[in-house]
């Protein structure tokens, strides 16, 4: 267990302990439901990056037997070397 000691306002602290939301339960509650928040925001914000990408034309099946002759051909090369 780790101890944390923050500072705060003392009005702000005041009615935080009258709503009883300095009790360590309630604030690892909180700062769980915070990382959870943050990890969703992570995972649309790359979505979103993934989405603005601009795609490539689809490969034909004759393009890509190509690229795997190719990729085949240099592995070769490079194992006899």
């Amino acid at each position: 267990m780790t101890t944390v000691q923050i500072t705060l306002p003392d009005q702000l602290a005041l009615e935080a302990q009258r709503a009883g939301l300095l009790s360590s339960e309630t604030i690892e509650r909180i700062l769980r439901a915070q990382l959870k928040t943050q990890h969703v925001d992570e995972l649309f914000q790359a979505i979103d990056q993934m989405v603005a990408v601009e795609s490539p034309a689809a490969m034909s099946p004759e393009e890509v037997a190509e690229e795997i002759r190719a990729m085949r051909a240099e592995r070769r090369a490079r194992n006899t070397s």
